[in-house]
């Protein structure tokens, strides 16, 4: 568990430097939670933090119960041990092969060649690269030399796991590929991983929370799936964006409608038309499956003639939020779409 109170960060003196403040969170023991933030927001430097690279100038900081901002010297880097890290780049020293970069920290500690050795194949065995212990970096793929950052950051048996961008300039697949590896090593080795990214993807594929930083604050928290279903999360939009794609037909509204329940019928679009007595259009959506439930929004149009408490009624029998746009803003969406239709 990862306990962070009223933590704060300046550098220097004055308003002007403060990075971080009044931070509190607590993150739970097999949990994959995502701080997420805008750059300058102070993601990496609240990851400094956590892991003590950078002492808080106020607050606490404790990991499985235990206060690291109270602890000096040897009982500090002791301490550091149960935290593993995992950088945007992996930082590999390139004239030692992987086998050996990975066991720098066992050799620092001064473990024995056997023990070493056995310790760098079984971290090579969960990460999947057994067969490149002796390959040196240059020979890795950018998602393979991940691997061996990952494979290094556990090598002491750690109970929390920060990467910090640790996904940042992989393609998809490789993101995909790295996330699916997090989550098995969450499972299997009952890790808490921290992901400070920018990146929407690898929240909703992997996070179990998160996290928003906005100038050095928390501006919004909770469980992914109670985030994406919250119709005034400023959060949800970000990680779900809205995808209007059709101009609105003329003698229409557009509509948004949003899952908030985990019981909307696949058929809704034809069930709400029954229910107000109209066609309904669609004009795009932005909707997926995340943690087995599907999330997000879809925007429509319906018939001006069809009162807003109408709409409303009908969306919400079948388990969806939903709101109109104003007349202006629905003409001016169509009109900046028909002005980008033209450019292109």
């Amino acid at each position: 568990m990862i306990v962070l109170d009223r933590l704060g960060k300046t550098y220097g003196s004055g308003v002007g430097g403060r990075v971080l403040e009044d931070i509190s969170l607590t993150i739970d023991r097999g949990e994959i939670a995502a701080i997420v933030g805008p750059s300058g927001a102070g993601k990496s430097t609240l990851a400094k933090c956590i892991n003590l690279l950078e002492r808080p100038s106020s607050g606490n900081v404790s990991v499985d119960g235990v206060d690291l901002t109270e602890l000096r010297g040897a009982a500090l880097r002791n301490a550091r041990q149960s935290i593993g890290t995992i950088f945007q780049n992996a930082v590999l020293l390139r004239r030692r092969t992987v086998a050996e970069n990975v066991a720098i920290a066992l050799e620092f500690l001064g473990v024995t060649r056997a023990d070493r050795d056995r310790r760098v194949q079984e971290l090579l065995g969960l990460v999947g690269l057994l067969g490149k212990a002796d390959a040196y970096p240059a020979q890795l793929s950018g998602g393979q030399q991940q691997r061996v950052g990952i494979a290094r950051a556990l090598a002491l048996r750690p109970s929390v796991l920060l990467a910090d961008e640790a996904t940042s300039g992989l393609d998809p697949d490789t993101t995909a590929s790295i996330l699916a590896l997090l989550k098995s090593l969450r499972d299997g080795l009952d890790l808490t991983i921290v992901l400070i990214t920018h990146e929407m993807d690898v929240v909703r594929d992997a996070a179990d929370t998160v996290w928003r930083l906005e100038q050095g604050r928390i501006a919004e928290s909770g469980g992914l799936i109670d985030v994406l279903t919250d119709p005034q999360s400023a959060l949800a939009h970000q990680l779900l964006p809205n995808r209007q794609s059709a101009a609105t037909p003329a003698g229409t509204r557009a509509w948004t409608a949003e899952y908030g329940s985990a019981d909307v019928p696949v058929n809704w679009l034809s069930r709400v038309s029954e229910a107000i007595g109209a066609e309904i259009g669609l004009l795009g959506a932005s909707v997926e499956a995340v943690q087995g439930r599907l999330v997000g929004r879809v925007s429509i149009s319906v018939p001006e003639r069809i009162t807003d408490a109408h709409v409303l009624a009908a969306l919400n029998r079948v388990g969806l939020s939903g709101r109109a746009a104003t007349p202006a803003a629905a003409g001016l969406q169509d009109a900046r779409r028909w002005h980008e239709h033209a450019v292109a």
